[in-house]
């Protein structure tokens, strides 16, 4: 039943499990991953046992001391021959800058080169080619080309050359290259046909490179200004006074009311079905997320339900129907009912009251295990609140400093990289839905489709940027400040981390999780640098 507005619950910062690799991941090379903080465990969590809040790993597509991409194998026979080695001629390399962190190089590739590239091609054939009459490798080129086919030839030729050529063209660009983000722009068949007629061979490819950040204004990060807005239900005192309470009413014992009607206090045994208000009476439609049926209702919950709901069932008696009219506010969770007029319809089948015992002394060690007074289990309780409301007030500032990081940073992402962390979400989001839900294989089929992720992306675009500019200010601030942190801290969690690994029975590389580990020190170490440094202002609201 949907009629809660909020959650009382307070948040839990203690959840620790080991990070799982997202199924939509692309990329095998993501050692330096960046950090995503958040104040609620989701993702990717791989959380330190060393600090309260929980700091989410969630990986990109590259790294930050990126490698040269390789150009993937192809079927040649030439393919395995793929080292880089110096060329007959030097090529001519033009670099054009693309938005989003993009470049595009147009390679020119000399006579020479091609020249060589078909030799060693020719070569190559054949060696592995048997022609009746002919011996191994003393095959007279134009029996070759009859036998085998120019055209194939000619498709091998512009591979060798591929091959042989993008490392040295990639050169230019190695430092700042991502991995696995080089693609080859010129249509093979169009490389073909400038071969066959010309010897000559110009193509162009494109690649990511590591996107550059700009500060508005530069080192601001050094000086914030910050605004936290922290939720009145992470006071400890009153939260407290509500554990207490609720401890309170697990002892007491429900028994029926005979004699009169709903009041505060009351657990109500109710049907509840609800349907739009509409002057056309076609138009009105039942609300199956507001319909219940032996919904427990406390009537001590009743401000967290929609707004009148309980006003309207005050004085209902055991068997007796109400119906009347609400309004789902503004600010409803449901989009869709936001202004709706509706009509509830309540049957009260069954109604209790709470017979309380008084609290003291002797219920102590009931309310909570080990105390022996009552004023033991007061400040035991308050103690552990004011945990996590030092948590949440920690964790809201580290948010709030997040945000306005993003609102500082300019950066031109590169989509390979959006493409990749927006995948990385969307697959911890659904692993993190099969554990709630068991999803059959269609529905996993489903929700797993390249459409699937798709729209994803396309609907989560600016969370997704914004992650992806937190994590990158928060790698520049590290190197720019010259921040370090503890060896010892980093062993200390990489074996923490490793025994979760192992309690769950889940495979790791060690050395990744070493990585994992220091890219989550180092982001706690730049959050602890910035709080230290910026101007704080705390309001509830």
């Amino acid at each position: 039943m949907e009629l809660c507005s909020t959650s009382s619950t307070l948040p839990n910062f203690n959840l620790t499990r080991p990070p799982q690799r997202s199924p939509f991941s692309t990329s095998t090379s993501n050692t330096n991953p960046f950090l995503h903080f958040t104040n609620t465990p989701t993702f990717n969590g791989l959380s330190l046992s060393s600090s309260s809040r929980q700091f989410h790993l969630i990986c990109p597509a590259f790294t930050r001391n990126s490698s040269r991409t390789k150009p993937s194998p192809t079927s040649s026979p030439v393919a395995d021959a793929t080292e880089l080695e110096k060329l007959p001629a030097d090529l001519t390399v033009t670099e054009t800058q693309e938005p989003n962190s993009r470049l595009s190089l147009s390679v020119q590739v000399p006579q020479a080169v091609c020249e060589e590239c078909y030799q060693v091609v020719l070569d190559e054939f054949k060696r592995q080619t048997k022609v009746p009459g002919f011996r191994p490798g003393k095959l007279p080129e134009h029996v070759l080309l009859n036998y085998i086919g120019k055209q194939n030839v000619q498709n091998a030729v512009i591979e060798s050359i591929l091959k042989r050529t993008l490392p040295h063209a990639l050169s230019v660009v190695t430092s700042r290259a991502l991995e696995d983000s080089v693609r080859i722009k010129s249509k093979f068949s169009d490389l073909v046909e400038m071969y066959s007629s010309s010897n000559n061979l110009i193509y162009d490819i494109i690649v990511d490179v590591a996107p550059e950040i700009k500060w508005n204004p530069e080192s601001g990060y050094k000086n914030l200004k910050i605004v936290v807005e922290l939720d009145d239900e992470i006071d400890a005192l009153k939260a407290s006074q509500e554990e207490l309470k609720r401890r309170h009413k697990s002892l007491g014992i429900l028994r029926i009311v005979t004699d009169r009607g709903l009041q505060i206090g009351d657990v109500a045994v109710v049907d509840i079905t609800a349907k739009t208000i509409d002057q056309d009476e076609s138009n009105v439609q039942n609300i199956p997320s507001a319909e219940s049926k032996d919904f427990n209702f406390d009537t001590e919950d009743g401000d967290k339900v929609l707004p009148g709901f309980l006003d309207s069932l005050i004085g209902i008696r055991g068997g007796e129907t109400r119906s009347f009219p609400l309004v789902f506010p503004e600010s409803w969770r449901q989009e869709h009912l936001r202004g709706v007029h509706a009509e509830f319809t309540v049957e009260c089948k069954e109604l209790f009251y709470r017979d309380l015992p008084e609290l003291d002394d002797s219920f102590a060690d009931k309310l909570l295990p080990g105390c022996t007074t009552l004023e033991q289990v007061k400040e035991t309780l308050l103690e552990k609140c004011l945990e996590v409301e030092k948590t949440a007030k920690e964790q809201a500032t580290d948010n709030a400093i997040l945000h306005q990081l993003c609102k500082m940073v300019e950066v031109d992402i590169p989509q390979s990289i959006f493409e990749e962390q927006g995948r990385q979400l969307y697959g911890s989001q659904l692993l993190e839905l099969q554990t709630k839900v068991k999803l059959n294989d269609e529905q996993l089929a489903a929700l797993s489709s390249p459409k699937a992720v798709s729209e994803y992306l396309r609907v989560q675009k600016e969370n997704i940027t914004a992650v992806l500019k937190q994590n990158l200010a928060v790698g520049d601030i590290f190197k720019r400040e010259n921040l370090e942190f503890p060896t010892d801290e980093l062993v200390k969690e990489v074996e923490n981390s490793i025994a979760e690994f192992k309690r769950h029975k889940q495979e790791y590389d060690e050395e990744r999780v070493k990585e994992q580990v220091q890219e989550v020190l180092e982001g706690a170490k730049v959050l602890e640098w910035l709080r230290e440094r910026a101007e704080i202002q705390y309001i509830t609201n």
